[in-house]
C-alpha cells in the first residue's frame, strides 16, 4: 500500500513522513512520541513501516498543543489517559504556575527593595534575602513558636495558634513586606540565649489548654474592639483576659491575682517579641490586628486597674 492519493479520512492510512507533514512537525519527533507509546499505530506495512490513522493526527495534535502550555512528557502521557486525569494534571499546572508568579514576584520585590535602600541596609539585607527561598516559606517561624509551646497543648490547638502568630507570605509582596519577611527569618533563627517566647506560665497546677482557648476568646474581643476604633481595654475583655490565666492556674479572679499576674507579664515580654510582632504588622491585613499587640495592649491596661 502506497499512501499516493490516500487519506486517512477514506479509512486509508498515512506513513510516518505523511503524518508528520500533516501535522507540521519532523518525522523525529513523530517517532519520539510514537516510541513513548503517546502517539498509537494503526499497524505496519508488509516492509515493517508503522502506519497511522487519523486518530494518531489528533492525538499529535493534542500533544503538541499540551507541550506548547509547558506541560513535560510524563505529565503529557498522564492527561491523554482521560479526560479526568487530564483536569487533575491542568489542575496540577495551574498550582505550578502560581508558584512561579509567586516566586517570580518575591524576585522582583527583592531586587526593588535593593534598588530603593541605602549601601548600609543594603549590605544588611543582601545576607537576609540570600538565605530564604523565593517566595519564602513560614518554617523557620513554626520551629520557632512551636519551642515556646507547652508541650502538653493539644495538636489541634497548636495548629490554630501557629495560624494566628506565623504570617503567611503575600503572593504580590511589596519591598517593605520582602524586608519584614527577611528580618523575621533572621530573627527566629538566631534570637539569642533567653530570649526566645516561653511557656507564659508554670506549676503543677497550669493547664495549658484552658489557657490559650481563654486567651483565644480574649483576643478576639480585643481585636473587636480594635476594629471599632477603641482600645482593647473594655471591662468585659480585661475580665476574659484575666480570668483565662485564673482559670488556667485553678485560681480566683481577683484584685491580689491581677497584681501578681501582671508581674508574670512583664518578666515574659522581651525584646525579641516586641520586635517580632513589629515585623509581623505589615505583613498582616489592615483589619487584622497582631495578637502580641492586642496581649501588649491588655497587659498595660491591666496594670492600668
Amino acid at each position: 500500500m502506497t499512501g499516493t492519493g490516500m487519506t486517512a479520512a477514506d479509512g486509508g492510512t498515512w506513513s510516518i513522513g505523511e503524518l508528520a507533514g500533516r501535522a507540521g512537525v519532523t518525522v523525529k519527533t513523530v517517532r519520539y512520541y510514537s516510541d513513548r507509546g503517546l502517539l498509537p499505530e494503526a499497524g505496519r506495512s508488509g516492509g515493517g513501516h508503522r502506519r497511522y490513522g487519523p486518530g494518531a493526527l489528533v492525538r499529535l495534535r493534542e500533544i503538541r498543543s499540551l507541550r506548547a502550555l509547558g506541560l513535560g512528557v510524563a505529565e503529557v502521557a498522564r492527561a491523554l489517559e482521560d479526560d479526568g486525569r487530564l483536569a487533575q494534571v491542568v489542575a496540577g499546572e495551574l498550582r505550578g504556575v502560581a508558584r512561579e508568579r509567586a516566586a517570580l514576584a518575591w524576585r522582583e520585590a527583592s531586587l526593588r527593595l535593593l534598588a530603593e535602600c541605602d549601601g548600609a541596609e543594603r549590605a544588611e539585607l543582601l545576607p537576609l534575602l540570600g538565605a530564604s527561598a523565593l517566595p519564602p516559606d513560614g518554617d523557620a517561624l513554626v520551629r520557632f513558636w512551636r519551642r515556646s509551646l507547652p508541650v502538653r497543648l493539644p495538636a489541634p490547638l497548636v495548629a490554630r495558634v501557629l495560624d494566628e502568630v506565623v504570617p503567611v507570605p503575600p503572593d504580590d509582596p511589596s519591598p517593605g513586606q520582602v524586608r519584614a519577611f527577611a528580618r523575621l527569618g533572621a530573627l527566629v533563627s538566631d534570637p539569642g540565649p533567653g530570649l526566645a517566647p516561653g511557656p507564659p506560665l508554670r506549676g503543677e497546677r497550669y493547664r495549658p489548654a484552658v489557657l490559650y482557648e481563654g486567651l483565644g476568646e480574649a483576643y478576639d474581643l480585643a481585636g473587636a474592639e480594635v476594629r471599632a476604633g477603641r482600645p482593647p481595654a473594655g471591662r468585659g475583655t480585661l475580665d476574659c483576659f484575666a480570668g483565662a490565666y485564673a482559670a488556667a492556674l485553678g485560681e480566683r479572679d481577683s484584685p491580689a491575682f491581677r497584681r501578681r499576674l501582671v508581674e508574670v507579664l512583664a518578666r515574659e515580654e522581651t525584646g525579641v517579641m516586641a520586635r517580632y510582632w513589629k515585623l509581623v504588622v505589615p505583613l498582616l491585613p489592615a483589619d487584622r490586628p497582631a495578637l502580641g499587640l492586642l496581649h501588649h495592649h491588655l497587659t498595660e491596661a491591666l496594670a492600668g486597674i
